[in-house]
């Protein structure tokens, strides 16, 4: 299997992190996406929205971050990521679902407004953006807080793929100045994602 990513983006660690936990080897083809070679007819074949991740196995072309770990992680059979008890993967879909429709779209206006505007030329970020996500950042961000209160994992006892989608949205906290002051529970569970191997091993290189 060959998955075309770029390091820095945080949808494309996804899948590298589950596969770190499964033990999977995956080749790997760096997508300049900053060099448009997302808009290029060869991949566009692979992905007509011209993104990472996407995943090729054999003549099977995947695309949708959480779609490829669910895939990655079926191929192994029944995993303490992915179980196969039919609820507890519903209540792992539950969350991978609302890391797309809602965690992750107010993680991204930080990560545009702090850190892309200013890299790529764009202008300082706007307070008007700013203000306007705020209250819906801190609206998901207390669901995910008192989910995790008493919990060390958002599902189960042990990490699945809830617990990855969901966190990597989390990898520019700092630098994009996410406002999760007074969220000690994501503090806690996001601590634990951090310090395992997965993370550090797909770490984007320093600048």
């Amino acid at each position: 299997m060959k998955l075309y990513f770029h390091p820095a983006s945080p949808f494309a660690r996804k899948p590298r992190i589950v596969a770190h936990l499964l033990g999977l080897e995956l080749e790997t083809e760096f997508v300049d996406l900053f060099a448009g070679k997302g808009q290029v007819p060869e991949f566009l074949k692979l992905n007509p929205h011209g993104k990472v991740p996407t995943l090729v196995d054999g003549d099977f072309s995947l695309w949708e971050s959480n779609a490829i770990l669910q895939y990655l992680a079926a191929k192994q059979g029944d995993t303490a990521l992915y179980p196969d008890d039919v609820k507890v993967r519903a209540d792992i879909a539950r969350w991978l679902f609302w890391e797309s429709s809602s965690w992750s779209q107010v993680c991204m206006v930080y990560v545009n407004e702090n850190i892309l505007k200013p890299m790529l030329g764009r202008g300082e970020p706007d307070p008007a953006e700013l203000a306007k996500v705020e209250e819906k950042f801190h609206r998901f961000a207390k669901v995910l807080d008192g989910h995790l209160a008493g919990r060390d994992w958002l599902v189960g006892d042990g990490i699945t793929l809830a617990d990855v989608s969901v966190a990597a949205s989390l990898m520019y906290a700092v630098p994009g100045k996410y406002p999760l002051e007074g969220y000690a529970n994501i503090a806690r569970w996001f601590g634990q994602v951090q310090a395992l191997p997965a993370w550090a091993a797909t770490a984007p290189p320093a600048a």
